[in-house]
């Protein structure tokens, strides 16, 4: 499908009140967040739909006569209703999902004074749409066979797939790690900002320590920065979590595992579950902001299903 099919058909699906006038142009703290989110994304698909959601928000303002400053989350939520109208269940939480970024780039960046993003949830049944997936512990260890540790790439890759196997990182907190969040000598990393907003430092098995000094060693390009994960090409900016997540898929699908770097994070949370952990533990280590985003790898472990008490008391 060509860029300009996708946007047919985005629009297809907008409701005829949110559509922009001829020759609407975009204020200019969205468009300083599409060319941020473009560079932080890359992806043309993903771009159009995020500017059109924003196209579509700003007309939504404008006819309502709200300035952004002004904005409530009865208003986001109205917006939202309309806007998904024509979506499935699937795409409508991706749609939450893109205004869900922008109002907290508008939030960090001064524009509103309440961060509305952490209001926006999707309704349940959005989360159940796609239970939770996971890798064997053989399919894990086959795709650490089939890698090539000796090219700087694939030494990048097998570090970030040990950080969210073993550490259940999500693709956001494995870019955003930095040299200074590693203590080599404690074992332990450091993790700044989390969805629940609760920074933890958490003990890195002795394998994930090598696999991130194997990297550092063999594949990290050198650089002033302090990023730990940096592209391959100069000028060798930081990694996004789109390189990861992609590279990390296309090594899975390479090695006869359709799946993707959530399947791991996934797996991280049904090892914990084996193991006897808590639900509660479990939600502060996987970094959940509610019990409810916990509760449905509950049903993972098929063997361990008669076992636990869904209403645990934390």
């Amino acid at each position: 499908m060509t860029l300009d099919s996708a946007t047919a058909r985005i629009r297809c699906r907008v409701p005829e009140e949110l559509m922009p006038p001829p020759g609407h142009s975009l204020p200019e703290i969205f468009q300083l967040y599409l060319d941020y989110y473009r560079h932080q994304v890359r992806s043309e698909g993903n771009i159009e739909r995020m500017r059109q959601i924003l196209v579509s928000w700003d007309v939504y303002l404008q006819k309502s006569g709200t300035l952004l400053k002004g904005i409530s989350i009865q208003q986001v939520d109205r917006f939202l209703a309309l806007y998904n109208t024509n979506y499935s269940t699937g795409s409508a939480r991706s749609n939450r999902s893109y205004l869900r970024q922008f109002l907290k780039y508008i939030y960090r960046n001064g524009h509103i004074k309440k961060d509305l993003s952490a209001l926006v949830v999707s309704p349940p049944e959005f989360a159940r749409s796609k239970p939770p997936k996971f890798l064997r512990p053989h399919e894990v260890q086959r795709l650490f066979k089939f890698m090539d540790l000796s090219k700087a790439k694939e030494l990048r890759i097998y570090a970030a797939i040990h950080l969210a196997y073993y550490l259940g990182l999500r693709p956001g907190e494995i870019s955003s790690l930095t040299l200074d969040d590693i203590s080599f000598k404690q074992k332990e990393i450091f993790i700044r900002s989390r969805k629940n907003y609760s920074p933890a430092h958490l003990p890195a098995p002795d394998n994930v320590i090598k696999a991130i000094t194997a990297y550092i060693v063999g594949g990290r390009p050198e650089s002033k920065l302090r990023i730990l994960f940096l592209q391959l090409i100069p000028p060798y900016k930081p990694a996004t979590s789109h390189d990861i997540s992609r590279d990390t898929s296309e090594l899975m699908h390479d090695s006869n595992l359709p799946s993707s770097i959530y399947w791991l994070r996934h797996s991280y949370a049904q090892s914990l579950l084996e193991s006897g952990a808590s639900i509660y533990e479990i939600k502060e280590m996987m970094g959940h902001k509610s019990i409810g985003s916990t509760q449905k790898y509950l049903s993972i472990h098929i063997n361990l299903m008669r076992e636990i008490i869904l209403d645990e008391t934390l």
